[in-house]
């Protein structure tokens, strides 16, 4: 990782987005680093947390979503897939429909939920002998089901919150036609 540059009163900045530039010949260049780069560098980059933007070398679009697509479509292809064939169609489905905007929320909601679950079972499982990570995992332990009950409430609390705001919406919607519920 990159060290932070200190800012005022010896504090610490956080640390500058890493620009990378693609060229039309699709190469990645790392300005950080003055050299090119691979997708699979770009992965590691999401992996280490680094802040940082794809960039076209001769528009300054921002392509960093496309890049990262292409890094999930790469893995995805590798052998052992995340997403169904049943998920990838009912996320097309989404595009263009209402609720769009309310599946990405809910989407990256959850998968907040879920990585901050992760985090805290990597926490309290820290030192612990093989044999008692096994006990861990076992979804029957209590420490396991209390983990699991927190993420499918957060998941139920940001369902709820789409719900209310897709009612919100539906009732401004109704009132600017001179409709009330």
């Amino acid at each position: 990782m990159r060290a932070k540059k200190p800012g005022a009163g010896g504090k610490q900045a956080a640390p500058q987005q890493r620009v990378i530039k693609k060229y039309p010949n699709r190469r990645l260049y790392d300005t950080d680093t003055s050299s090119y780069i691979t997708l699979a560098e770009v992965r590691r980059l999401v992996l280490d947390s680094e802040p940082f933007v794809v960039r076209d070398a001769k528009t300054d679009e921002d392509l960093t979503r496309s890049i990262l697509l292409q890094i999930i479509l790469e893995e995805e292809a590798a052998g052992a897939p995340i997403f169904s064939e049943a998920v990838l169609a009912n996320i097309i489905r989404f595009y263009g429909h209402a609720m769009q905007g309310f599946m990405g929320t809910y989407l990256e909601k959850n998968v907040q939920a879920f990585m901050d679950l992760q985090t805290r079972l990597r926490e309290q499982s820290q030192g612990m002998t093989p044999e008692m990570l096994a006990q861990l995992m076992n979804v029957q332990s209590p420490l396991m089901q209390g983990l699991m009950k927190t993420y499918v409430e957060q998941s139920r609390n940001v369902f709820d919150q789409m719900q209310q705001q897709m009612q919100k919406q539906a009732e401004q919607m109704l009132g600017a036609f001179g409709m009330k519920r």
